[in-house]
């Protein structure tokens, strides 16, 4: 054995089990024509820098210039997650040849400018993470789960610190969400009591990789820290002012348990822009995609339209009314998104010229 490989080449497949490695990467690596390299995930990303894993050690690891000239998006850069294939130079130096195929992939538009982040890919499951307290909200998730599900990703709830109210409005919310969400897994956590911490445990497979989603404070970084059995990532105190967490994850990182499952930390997020979520979005919203194809008009926005079997649930009260607004908002986020540059300047022109027209009749009514 030399170097990870044996003597036709092949790669050390049990270490890289337990990493996530399986046939698809593998597949991948030779259709590409990259088995002559080491391959090591990507488990840190800082600026320009990666950190990678393999059986053989930990390396710090750059891409190439062509790699960077030829890139034409964010996609086309390394993200924590990803299978790469290496070439090592020196003791704990590498560099990034080429990529391999992604099984899945979590992306979000980050900020105005539109942006698209990745925020992890090659997960097999996403916790989406909420705090019992002020941050507890349906629409939250049903946000996170958009481009979970876009990503053909399954995803799961943490309700954390569970110890700050009681059994009954425990029992309350979790009633509201099984009403909304139907049969999605849901595991109720406490770092302080250590309720529901073996059962989370339990959930995480071995060789299988988890990432933990959701606001700043709501107690990612301790969950994964009790599930590592000490004090790895740095978290802060108890805000006083506020009763939550505050949040100190800067980077995207991966960490390896004692049972053999993968997780990854993410910084907390302010808001969760959807990305080509057009998929996922359906997906979530089975029920009213269902009532969809029974509408009177195949271009149904199900807003006003006459013969609209969305709008007919709302009103007998078959739809919750919450879940249709979200569902609305956020197909006309997607539907924004997905708009050529052109149309969506011609889009905001036209609204510039309604505004102007508004305060002109406004200016007259005045006057």
């Amino acid at each position: 054995m030399e170097n990870g490989k044996n003597i036709d080449g092949e790669i050390k497949k049990i270490g890289l089990e337990e990493l996530g490695y399986d046939d698809f990467f593998e597949a991948n690596r030779q259709r590409l024509g990259l088995a002559g390299f080491l391959v090591a995930r990507v488990t840190a990303e800082y600026r320009q820098v990666y950190r990678v894993k393999n059986p053989d050690g930990e390396y710090s690891a750059k891409i190439t210039g062509k790699q960077m000239f030829s890139a034409q998006s964010r996609e086309d850069y390394p993200a924590v997650g990803d299978w790469v294939a290496i070439n090592v130079v020196s003791d704990g130096q590498a560099v990034i040849e080429g990529i391999l195929p992604r099984k899945t992939m979590i992306k979000r538009k980050n900020g105005d400018k539109g942006e698209i982040q990745i925020i992890a890919v090659n997960i097999d499951a996403a916790f989406v993470t909420e705090s019992i307290d002020g941050d507890y909200n349906l629409n939250r998730f049903e946000r996170y789960f958009s481009i979970i599900r876009d990503g053909g990703i399954k995803p799961a709830i943490i309700l954390n610190k569970i110890d700050l109210i009681s059994k009954e409005e425990l029992e309350l919310k979790l009633g509201q969400i099984k009403s909304r969400f139907g049969d999605i897994d849901i595991i109720t956590t406490s770092t302080v009591t250590s309720a529901g911490l073996d059962e989370l445990n339990k959930y995480i497979e071995k060789g299988k990789t988890y990432c933990f989603l959701g606001s700043s404070g709501v107690g990612k970084s301790s969950l994964i820290n009790k599930l590592i059995g000490k004090e790895v990532i740095e978290t802060k105190g108890v805000d006083i002012r506020t009763d939550r967490g505050r949040h100190t994850t800067t980077s995207r990182e991966m960490y390896f348990l004692k049972t053999g499952g993968i997780v990854i930390d993410n910084p907390g997020m302010r808001e969760v822009g959807l990305a080509d979520a057009g998929a996922g979005i359906e997906d979530l919203f089975d029920e009213i995609t269902l009532l969809a194809q029974k509408c009177k008009f195949g271009d149904c926005t199900h807003i006003q339209e006459p013969g609209c079997e969305v709008l007919a649930a709302l009103k007998s009260g078959k739809l919750d009314e919450g879940k249709y607004n979200n569902y609305i908002n956020l197909k006309k986020e997607a539907e924004y998104y997905e708009m050529t540059k052109v149309e969506k300047r011609e889009k905001d022109r036209q609204f510039g010229k309604y505004i102007k027209g508004v305060k002109e009749k406004l200016k007259k009514i005045k006057y």
